[in-house]
């Protein structure tokens, strides 16, 4: 197991590179420059911004510094939001999308798996309509859409909940924005999780554990759960990771001052450093989400190691 560990590990690293480096190229191969939306300044002051950030150095120098502040943990100057590093931006919005995307990860595993077994053991019973409804529902809606009729009917109409904003974590105001990334990752797990526990309970090693006179609990927590965990094992790096990043959405229509704020501000502003310093949190984050979840699938299918 460590030395699949080891190798796993390994193959993450250039892969970070390789990512970072594609972004950083696209940025600076696109036109215009972080300053050119200020108002116009004379070629003296230009010069000095230019200097300042090492603007004026060749790129593959400006690329090398990069990878050197990056390696001592330093993101770098935002251009746009003066006396602010990326650093500070970043560890001001991070909270909040991991507060909302973790809870709301942490519900959906556990409502999506519970939801997956009743109906996988209560075939076109009202359970089973149920979870097949409730993944079509999260899988045909998107979450642009969801999220303002959830306002509408929760916070206008029936005035029980905020309909945006965030008051330092006040837990009223953040049971939308989880609820909304609670039902859309349900939705795939609850899905995913009924179908594979119906293909293991008619596997052959099911009916011997049947035919041994084991009762039907023994059978699905001892026998069936751990092989069909592994689907949903599968999906939960690419949900955790959507739960904490693509919640731009979500932080959006909540106005939450989340990764999704910087992201756009970053992108519209032209702030190379920010943009280039949320690339790599993200990537940072998707590939250990993957590794973890390698390291789950190969705990509950030790042939995957070999």
């Amino acid at each position: 197991m460590w030395t699949y560990t080891l190798r796993r590990v390994l193959a993450a690293i250039p892969t970070v590179l390789v990512v970072i480096t594609v972004c950083y190229l696209l940025l600076h191969a696109t036109p215009g420059g972080p300053f050119d939306s200020d108002r116009k300044v004379s070629a003296a002051v230009l010069a000095n911004l230019e200097a300042k950030y090492h603007l004026d150095l060749p790129l593959w120098q400006q690329y090398l510094l990069y990878l050197k502040g990056l390696l001592q943990g330093d993101l770098g100057a935002s251009f746009r939001y003066a006396d602010w590093s990326v650093n500070d931006l970043v560890a001001a919005a991070l909270p909040v999308s991991l507060s909302i995307g973790g809870i709301a990860m942490l519900l959906s595993v556990m409502i999506g798996v519970s939801l997956g077994i009743f109906a996988a053991l209560r075939q076109n019973s009202v359970v089973d309509h149920f979870v097949m409804l409730l993944g079509n529902v999260g899988s045909a809606v998107p979450s642009f859409v969801l999220g303002p009729v959830m306002i509408i009917i929760f916070a206008i109409m029936l005035k029980w909940l905020p309909a945006g904003g965030w008051h330092d974590f006040e837990f009223r105001f953040m049971i939308l924005p989880i609820a909304l990334l609670t039902i859309i990752n349900v939705s795939t797990i609850g899905r995913v999780m009924r179908g594979s526990l119906i293909e293991v309970m008619h596997s052959n090693f099911i009916r011997t554990a049947r035919a041994k006179g084991l009762p039907t609990r023994v059978v699905v927590m001892r026998h069936a759960l751990k092989p069909a965990l592994l689907p949903v094992v599968s999906v939960l790096g690419p949900l955790a990771i959507s739960s904490i990043t693509a919640a731009l959405v979500t932080e959006t229509v909540f106005s939450l001052p989340g990764l999704g704020k910087l992201i756009v501000n970053g992108a519209g502003n032209r702030d190379y450093t920010l943009v280039l310093g949320l690339v790599v949190l993200i990537t940072v984050l998707t590939v250990t989400l993957n590794l973890l979840v390698d390291l789950a699938y190969a705990w509950l299918d030790p042939k995957i190691r070999y």
